[in-house]
């Protein structure tokens, strides 16, 4: 049984500067717009719009344009100022905004699902459009032209899109569990690999590449760190959520990823440590520690006259053991348990104080997010949530 999750103390927290508020249903997607102090949102009530910040402090939409179905997500190029929107209907639509932002000029349109866009990625060295949807597919066109170029089906219905531009790799995350690595070409795409380590469905997706590292999100409340540059198939397991990890950003320059959940937590995690990975749970049929055996063990419990014991696994060395042989309960910061779990008895005097040492930052944001997206140059974080609520934070006393 997992243990109740307790986080550290916080030392260092982000400050609120600002929230926005005025749609009427759920900000499904927004982002800060580059050099300028102002949000770009989308929204379930089927409006478009950007806010700036007014004299008085407040942030006032300067565009408010209402769309033909609710709209699901968004993508945001500064350098062309090219807002791709995803709605519930499949389509994408792409708007071009003016240099004041007070206009948006529509350029384009892609019917490019059967059902809701879920993610969308605007490439612009390749004029690409990438994006997946409730359809179970992946799909991606020409900017250009509109034409589609190409699709692939996917195990089920995708929530995590990430593209390397260097390889032309692109990962989708889907609900089942998976992730899969597809190699693009002009108009066509191959199968790399798939691989799964979630026991819950991937509901973000962030690629790091500089480092060539993937972080997937989950349901199962946990976060996976894949080593694909590497090539050594490490997977390192991150558990500071206790609800599903909702959306990923990496902060480069620092090395530091921030996690959002349904839980409303903020977690700011260092990965310029040397991180380990879990150990796979061995499978005994008694205790490897006491060699009691576990109650489906009739032949041992006849022999030995003893009752069987319920399993449980030692987080820190994999084996299977007895609830007398694994008491203890002790964060692993460095194996991503920042939360007090279930550990052997020698294994817990084996963990100092030091190796103790949390690894991340912890703060409550008050409200369910769903979607974040991190200004590196100025270090604000936006999260915008359920509640309909967007809030800018500033997260230099965190990410720096």
């Amino acid at each position: 049984m997992a243990a109740e999750p307790q986080p550290k103390a916080l030392t260092r927290k982000p400050l609120l500067l600002n929230k926005v508020e005025g749609s009427q249903e759920v900000v499904n997607m927004a982002a800060i717009v580059p050099k300028e102090d102002g949000v770009i949102s989308v929204s379930e009530d089927r409006t478009v719009r950007v806010w700036l910040k007014r004299d008085s402090g407040q942030y006032w939409p300067s565009i408010y344009h209402a769309m033909p179905s609710p709209c699901s997500c968004m993508s945001f190029n500064p350098e062309t100022r090219r807002l791709s929107i995803g709605l519930d209907n499949g389509t994408i639509s792409e708007f071009i905004l003016s240099e004041d932002y007070n206009k948006m000029t529509q350029v384009k349109s892609y019917q490019a699902h059967q059902s809701r866009v879920i993610m969308i990625l605007f490439v612009l060295e390749m004029e690409w459009v990438l994006s997946t949807g409730q359809d179970k597919h992946f799909t991606w066109h020409c900017s250009e032209s509109g034409q589609r170029l190409g699709g692939y089906r996917t195990s089920a219905g995708a929530c995590g899109l990430q593209f390397d531009v260097e390889t032309r790799h692109v990962f989708v995350g889907d609900h089942s569990g998976q992730v899969t690595i597809l190699k693009l070409e002009q108009e066509s795409c191959s199968l790399v690999t798939t691989f799964k380590g979630h026991t819950g469905g991937v509901t973000a997706l962030c690629w790091d590449p500089i480092q060539r590292v993937l972080f997937s999100g989950s349901s199962d409340h946990s976060i996976i760190m894949w080593d694909i540059g590497g090539r050594k198939g490490t997977a390192i397991e991150l558990q500071g959520h206790n609800d599903k990890v909702q959306s990923l950003s990496y902060a480069h320059h620092t090395r530091q990823l921030i996690s959002c959940g349904a839980d409303g937590g903020i977690v700011v995690w260092n990965m310029d440590v040397e991180r380990q990975e879990t150990p796979e749970w061995l499978d005994s049929d008694s205790c490897q520690k006491c060699d009691q055996p576990f109650f489906w063990n009739f032949k041992q419990m006849w022999d030995s006259k003893k009752i069987g014991l319920r399993q449980h696994h030692c987080r820190k060395c994999g084996k299977a053991v007895c609830g007398k042989c694994s008491s203890k309960r002790s964060s692993i910061p460095l194996m991503g348990f920042e939360f007090e779990v279930r550990v052997c008895d020698s294994c817990h005097e084996s963990i100092t104080d030091e190796e103790r040492a949390p690894t991340a930052t912890f703060h409550d944001s008050k409200h369910n997010i769903v979607h974040v997206h991190f200004d590196a140059t100025r270090g604000w974080l936006l999260t915008s949530g359920t509640d309909k609520v967007i809030k800018l934070w500033d997260m230099t006393p965190v990410v720096s």
